[in-house]
């Protein structure tokens, strides 16, 4: 069976290993970002002239998200999490 993600939505597997390098946050932030690795994307949101809105995120990449984001689903044994693009805060 295969998960196939609708519109601007994606299948992100979350990754234990935090990115390399560091990231200076405002004293009283708290980071709750996750790192994952996206298994599928979707079409691309519809646009009101009727066309399909590029994906700017792609397989395989390496993404940074908000741990809060999205909806945490079991597939197959695996835990992953359907994004939506917008959800993304960056590719790494």
């Amino acid at each position: 069976m295969r998960l196939i993600p609708m519109s601007d939505h994606l299948i992100v597997r979350p990754l234990e290993q935090q990115p390399q390098g560091a990231v200076l946050l405002p004293q009283g932030v708290e980071c709750k970002a996750q790192l994952g690795k996206v298994l599928s994307v979707g079409d691309g949101r519809l646009l009101p002239c009727g066309r399909r809105a590029p994906m700017e995120v792609h397989e395989g990449d390496r993404v940074l998200f908000s741990s809060e984001a999205g909806e945490e689903i079991l597939f197959n044994g695996q835990a992953l999490k359907i994004l939506r693009q917008e959800d993304v805060l960056a590719v790494l």
